[in-house]
């Protein structure tokens, strides 16, 4: 189903990201805000990576979208439809993670390429889509995503392994930060970004007051199903739900009892190969 303009794509295609504002309406981002910072297991299974610079960043992963408030926004049809129209073909659910980045602590994210790290999954092409979404609001101040306009067309950039994240050879980021614009992707809650799995991009510290949570869904071609396997999933076909049932399984969530309807265990972060396998610095 067509979701997105022609504008729309057409901006994907030059730039390597669109920003959907309002994606979700305040009722069903309310939900997903209050669910995830109530959500105790969520927190439990967060794990850490110091930044370099001796602030934690923070994330929970799983590998399967599930049946509650959680998987709800990874399956409703306004964001895989939209992310098929973007790659052209049927897509699958890769992962889905929140990054945790809390006020005055939540570290940085070095430049990289999301295929940087994905590459070495045996993913042939870069063909994947991650939708950001803003759980809360996301600003300058508290650390929003940095984007360089335009740097998937740079290709796969190689990524060297420093201290606990992986990041890109930054002679050729830092060449293209002379040549390529610089946005800051400043989000009100509700608000998806989506990008391409070469494109450039980091994030700030968070130096102020507020959270930055966001619900980030990450997409791969059913073409690009992996060679061999990883803590990563092969194809699995995602059964679409009707964008109505967001709101419905979010409103369960607090008066049926219903949980976040993932298993946390099922990615274990210690069992990333993708960015240990990579040259140390």
């Amino acid at each position: 189903m067509k979701v997105l303009t022609d504008a729309q794509v057409k901006d994907f295609n030059r730039d390597g990201f669109i920003i959907v504002r309002r994606n979700f309406n305040t009722e069903e981002i309310s939900l997903l805000a209050r669910a995830s910072h109530e959500d105790k297991a969520l927190d439990q299974a967060a794990t850490s990576r110091d930044d370099g610079k001796g602030k934690p960043v923070r994330l929970t992963a799983w590998n399967h979208p599930g049946t509650g408030i959680y998987g709800m926004f990874a399956r409703c049809r306004r964001v895989v439809d939209a992310v098929e129209q973007l790659l052209e073909d049927e897509v699958y659910h890769y992962h889905s993670k929140m990054i945790l980045k809390d006020a005055r602590t939540g570290g940085a994210w070095a430049w990289h390429q999301d295929y940087g790290y994905w590459y070495q999954n045996g993913c042939l092409y870069p063909d994947f889509i991650s939708v950001s979404t803003a759980v809360d609001r996301a600003t300058r101040q508290n650390g929003c995503m940095q984007v360089l306009v335009g740097s998937h067309k740079l290709g796969r950039v190689n990524h060297i392994l420093s201290g606990e994240q992986a990041g890109a050879d930054m002679e050729r980021v830092n060449e293209a930060k002379k040549r390529l614009a610089l946005v800051h992707c400043e989000m009100e809650p509700g608000d998806s970004l989506y990008f391409h799995g070469n494109l450039l991009h980091c994030s700030a510290a968070n130096e102020s007051d507020h959270p930055r949570w966001s619900l980030i869904s990450c997409y791969n071609a059913r073409h690009n199903d992996p060679f061999k396997d990883s803590h990563h999933p092969r194809y699995t076909p995602l059964q679409k739900v009707d964008d109505a049932e967001v709101l419905r399984v979010a409103r369960e969530r607090f008066t049926g009892n219903r949980d976040g309807g993932v298993h946390f265990d099922d990615f274990n972060l210690e069992k990333d190969t993708s960015s240990k396998s990579l040259t140390q610095q």
